[in-house]
């Protein structure tokens, strides 16, 4: 394992409880960070701190991210305990099931493009500011494949991800110049919890269209998530970064 160097940095990551939010959580504990840990689920959130504080410091926000009072008490207690907040990592993330656009129920898709659009606009505008007060700052929206190409029977994820993509590109612009990066990586399916959601036909089209023929791995995800939230990350901004397997075109 190559070593990314972190230290002394503060890495807030949302959905950071399990999946590929805590695979970057072990990461960047190894690579010296500091975490916070956001996410909904106060049972798994506390799981969560409890094994990964073996590996460094570890703080846990439970939050809403569609909220704003929620994100913003989120951002209040991650500089109580930190000081500081180096490093966005957006992961938090929901399916929504599957379904065609004109079966899908409304309050399914708004409830989609809330935690996985809404929500990241929400942490970036309340963590911004204070990146631009220290001059330094990385941001890492973790967007899909889905986003550039469209999944059937997935418009409200694969709508919400090419919003999250506009978001980063848009943002990764505004604060070009001040020392602020803002990147996005776009996954092919990772074999994680939020399978749990989708039907099997749905799993087994992800697969179809994976020229490596398997999913992606979290440790993997976490490889190139953590190197963009590095220094060593200097002359890329507003930019998507492909973790597909061979599936994206562009």
């Amino acid at each position: 394992m190559n070593q990314i160097d972190l230290a002394g940095r503060t890495v807030v990551i949302t959905g950071g409880a399990r999946g590929i939010g805590y695979a970057v959580a072990q990461r960047a504990l190894a690579s010296g960070a500091e975490v916070a840990l956001w996410d909904i689920d106060s049972e798994r959130l506390e799981r969560a701190r409890g094994e990964l504080s073996k590996g460094g410091k570890v703080s846990v926000a439970v939050v809403e991210l569609t909220e704003e009072a929620s994100v913003e008490q989120a951002v209040q207690q991650t500089l109580e305990a930190h000081r500081k907040i180096d490093v966005l990592i957006n992961c938090a993330g929901i399916t929504g099931g599957n379904g065609t656009t004109w079966e899908l129920a409304p309050d399914v898709w708004r409830r989609v493009i809330d935690v996985n659009l809404i929500g990241p606009y929400l942490t970036c505008r309340a963590i911004v500011p204070h990146m631009l007060k220290e001059g330094y700052g990385r941001i890492v929206n973790i967007a899909s494949v889905a986003g550039k190409e469209g999944n059937p029977n997935a418009s409200h994820y694969s709508a919400s991800k090419a919003g999250l993509i506009g978001l980063t590109k848009s943002l990764g612009k505004e604060l070009a110049t001040r020392g602020i990066l803002v990147n996005a990586v776009t996954p092919a399916a990772a074999k994680t919890e939020i399978f749990d959601s989708m039907s099997q036909q749905h799993i087994d089209y992800m697969l179809s269209k994976i020229p490596m023929n398997r999913f992606l791995l979290p440790e993997e995800a976490a490889s190139l998530i953590l190197w963009l939230s590095s220094e060593d990350c200097a002359f890329s901004t507003a930019s998507v970064f492909d973790l597909s397997g061979g599936r994206a075109t562009y």
